[in-house]
């Protein structure tokens, strides 16, 4: 295992397979597009090396998309399809699409052809379709990890060959045959976990008071629109309340229309984070270290992604959902009220953000209650080692003797 895949991974007290199993496993892991499939997957990869160090593990993925170079930065090979998304609102766009998907369904049989995997394992976006129809048609058992709480419908075609089916919400039988289906909880970023971070070091990491209150603002790896778009025209508010700290995650192709506007209300030039006219406001186009970050936050305003979700289950974090409208079957609003509905996180709608959003956030804040009550319900929807349970899953599929390459 490269250095790199060595520096992601944490401390486990899983067992290692024996030798004369380990040579022999060789695995596919498809899928990626965003932050929230691609993080996940790679957790997966390192906790089958955690469990079988000599693992062959190859990941396929969308040419030109994120997966093709957060993969290999993690240490792993990617190979990437010609594949590309549905264009569901103008449906005359998709004869190309339709075309690189034949191209991807016929490069994934002959990746699978060289590679020979014993196992391959889908964890969403475009690369996971041809390449899990493809293993299944060629007699590959194939594992599918839905993240949301609303199946897209790639993965409800996909299950009709899976042999499981890993979920991280109850009541998933409604899109799965309940018998492939685990309980097993979504995968996150390792590295924000097991740390000893302390809340002040963490505020001080990002030249802010700790001694304030701090939220945390994201809006996913690519960013969000909507959220951007009232964080700037609120900063006024913002200045208003010296006692609150924003870190505020812009994402890439937003920051420069946000330090633009940041220009116009204040007259200052914005060229890194720290902003000497809103000195309670930290802004950045992407956070590299998210454990700090977390451990900054008091509060997280968020799109309701479902590693994002999970992450913030597992870290106890209290959160305002902010859903975005842009995903397909709105699963994200589906995410949000599975968590609203049992008093674990404050819903948002995105429509409604523009006027809603940041003074629930300052009334939350200023109330401890409030906080504590978030934090303890979202503390018990936390399923901790996801990854290690779903790596296990996996290699038991491999020792199933009916399963032959064809």
């Amino acid at each position: 295992m490269s250095k790199d895949v060595n520096n992601y991974t944490t401390q486990s007290n899983s067992t290692p397979l024996p030798t004369e199993k380990r040579s022999k496993v060789r695995l596919i892991i498809s899928g990626g597009g965003t932050g929230g499939h691609i993080f996940p997957a790679i957790s997966i990869a390192n906790a089958i090396k955690e469990l079988c160090p000599d693992a062959e593990i190859l990941f396929v993925g969308a040419e030109g998309r994120m997966e093709m170079q957060r993969v290999p930065d993690a240490g792993y090979r990617i190979i990437g399809l010609p594949v590309a998304g549905f264009d569901r609102k103008h449906l005359w766009k998709n004869f190309s699409v339709l075309l690189k998907l034949i191209r991807s369904q016929w490069k994934a049989r002959s990746i699978i052809k060289e590679f020979r995997p014993q196992v391959a394992v889908g964890v969403g976006g475009y690369a996971s379709s041809p390449t899990l129809k493809t293993a299944g048609i060629m007699g590959i058992p194939t594992l599918i990890q839905e993240q949301n709480s609303y199946a897209g419908v790639t993965n409800k075609l996909l299950a009709q060959k899976a042999c499981k089916i890993c979920v991280a919400y109850e009541g998933m039988e409604k899109f799965f045959p309940a018998e492939k289906i685990i309980m097993t909880g979504n995968p996150v970023r390792q590295n924000l976990l097991g740390h000893s971070i302390l809340h002040a070091d963490a505020v001080k990491y990002f030249g802010l008071n700790p001694e304030r209150k701090t939220i945390l603002i994201l809006g996913g790896s690519l960013g969000a629109r909507t959220i951007n778009q009232t964080l700037t025209a609120s900063l006024d508010v913002v200045r208003a309340h010296p006692d609150v700290q924003f870190i505020w995650q812009t994402g890439k192709i937003y920051i420069d229309q946000v330090r633009e506007t940041i220009t116009t209300a204040t007259g200052e030039v914005v060229r890194n984070p720290h902003i000497s006219t809103i000195p309670n406001l930290y802004v950045t186009d992407f956070i590299k270290d998210m454990a700090n970050a977390y451990a900054a936050a008091d509060l997280v305003i968020s799109r309701a992604g479902a590693g994002s979700i999970s992450e913030f289950c597992l870290l106890h974090k209290p959160v305002i959902l902010v859903p975005s409208p842009n995903v397909a079957e709105d699963h994200q609003t589906k995410n949000a009220l599975a968590l609203a509905d049992k008093d674990a996180a404050i819903y948002v709608k995105d429509v409604e953000a523009k006027d809603k959003l940041l003074p629930i956030a300052l009334e939350t804040i200023s109330n401890p209650q409030k906080l504590k009550d978030l934090s303890e319900s979202i503390a018990k929807l936390a399923l901790p080692n996801s990854a290690t349970v779903i790596a296990k899953e996996v290699l038991k599929l491999i020792t199933n003797p009916n399963h032959q390459l064809k």
